[in-house]
C-alpha cells in the first residue's frame, strides 16, 4: 500500500505540563515532530518546553480541556500554526482522593469525570474533524487508559470508572476512524515513576487491604513504547499496549 508521506509532524499532547506528558512531549520533540503542549499552567508547559532542545518547535497552548470553546481554540491554532495535526495524545488526567465512594462529594466525581473522559472526548472530537479534512487526510489518536482500564485500586471508583469508558472511547473512534485513515489506540499504563507515583514507592492499599510499597518503572519506557505507536504507517494500529513495571501487582490475585 502507498501511503502519502508527510514530511513533517505535527503533534497534540494534552497534560504536557508535567509527569508522562512531559516525558512523551520531550521524546516526540526530540523525535522531530513539532508539538503542541496543552495544560493548564503556562508555567509548567513552559519548563516542558525549556528541556527541549530545540525548544521552538513546541507550542505552548494553556488550556482547560473540560470547556468546549477552549478546546477550539486549541485546535484552530494548531490548524492555524501547523496546517494539520498526526498525533493526538490525550494524557490529561486526575485522580478523586482515596476515600470510600459514601464520602466522595458529587464535585470530586464530577471533576475526574470533565478531565478523565469529558476532556479526552473533546479532544478527540476536535483531533477527528481536522484529521478528516486535512490533506493528506487521517491521523492517530493515542489515549491514556491505565491500568485502571482493566482492573481497580481501592477506592478508586471515579478514576476507573473513567478509565473503563476510555476503552469504549478508543474502540468507537477505532471504528468511526476506518474511512477516513484515522487510527486510534491506548496506551494502558502502569507505575510509571512520576511526581504523581512516588506514593507508590513508599507503600499504598492493596486489594486484600494491607499496605505495601510497588516497584515501579522509569517514565522514559512510556514515551518509547508512544513513539513506536506514533511511528507506525496509518495502514497499522496498536489497538491496546500495557507497559508496566514488571514487579508491580497487577497480574493475578491479591
Amino acid at each position: 500500500m502507498n501511503e502519502p508521506q508527510v514530511k513533517q509532524k505535527f503533534a497534540l499532547v494534552t497534560g504536557a505540563g508535567s509527569g508522562i506528558g512531559r516525558a512523551c512531549a520531550l521524546a516526540l520533540l526530540d523525535a522531530g515532530y513539532r508539538v503542541a503542549l496543552v495544560g493548564r499552567r503556562t508555567e509548567a508547559l513552559q519548563a516542558t518546553a525549556d528541556a527541549a532542545a530545540e525548544p521552538e518547535r513546541a507550542l505552548l497552548l494553556p488550556a482547560d480541556v473540560t470547556q468546549p470553546a477552549a478546546v477550539a481554540e486549541v485546535f484552530a491554532r494548531v490548524q492555524a500554526e501547523f496546517g494539520r495535526i498526526d498525533l493526538l495524545f490525550n494524557n490529561a488526567g486526575m485522580s478523586a482522593p482515596a476515600i470510600p465512594i459514601d464520602q466522595l462529594t458529587y464535585a470530586q466525581w464530577q471533576a475526574v469525570v470533565d478531565v478523565n473522559l469529558t476532556g479526552s472526548f473533546l479532544c478527540a472530537q476536535a483531533a477527528f474533524k481536522l484529521m478528516k479534512s486535512q490533506s493528506p487526510q487521517g491521523g492517530r489518536i493515542v489515549n491514556n487508559g491505565s491500568i485502571s482500564a482493566h482492573a481497580p485500586r481501592p477506592n478508586s471508583a471515579p478514576y476507573t470508572a473513567t478509565k473503563h469508558a476510555i476503552t469504549g472511547l478508543t474502540k468507537a473512534l477505532s471504528l468511526d476512524g476506518r474511512a477516513f485513515d484515522i487510527a486510534c489506540g491506548q496506551l494502558d499504563i502502569g507505575n510509571a515513576l512520576t511526581e504523581m507515583a512516588m506514593p507508590m514507592t513508599q507503600g499504598v492499599r492493596q486489594a486484600n487491604g494491607s499496605i505495601a510499597a510497588e516497584a515501579t518503572m522509569d517514565v522514559a519506557h512510556v514515551a518509547s513504547a508512544l513513539l513506536y505507536m506514533a511511528g507506525l504507517p496509518l495502514s497499522a494500529n496498536v489497538q491496546f499496549m500495557t507497559v508496566m513495571a514488571t514487579h508491580m501487582p497487577y497480574v493475578g490475585r491479591g
